[in-house]
């Protein structure tokens, strides 16, 4: 129960850069992010997190929006991110990177300790 509210938070506090992510060079629609975050093994979402997410980093620039017209309804949003979301994820990659090599350093040692 600890390891699961642990890795929630972790998956809570990494979203937005998954997002991003996915936005790089091209154009996404809300509901595709949500989709294909759903697919993904651990990464469970829903459209009651994304649409807030991505209202999130459109106020702070992180993404920009277009509208195109739909063949199935009303015009849709699509979302793209800004050069100011690529470098903060490009910042936050490089600071994965360190972050997740020392963990896994960490855990290491851990299961090696209990093989002794």
């Amino acid at each position: 129960m600890v390891a699961e509210k642990a890795f929630t938070q972790l998956r809570r506090g990494t979203l937005e850069f998954c997002v991003l992510a996915l936005l790089q060079g091209e154009e996404r629609y809300g509901f595709d992010l949500v989709k294909e975050l759903g697919e993904i093994d651990g990464m469970v979402t829903t459209e009651g997190t994304i649409y807030p997410l991505l209202a999130r980093l459109r106020r702070e620039g992180l993404v920009e929006t277009s509208w195109r017209e739909s063949e199935s309804g009303p015009p849709r949003r699509y979302y793209r991110a800004t050069a100011e979301g690529g470098q903060a994820l490009a910042d936050f990659t490089a600071d994965w990177e360190r972050f997740r090599t020392s963990v896994d350093d960490i855990l290491r040692r851990g299961n090696e300790g209990k093989k002794k």
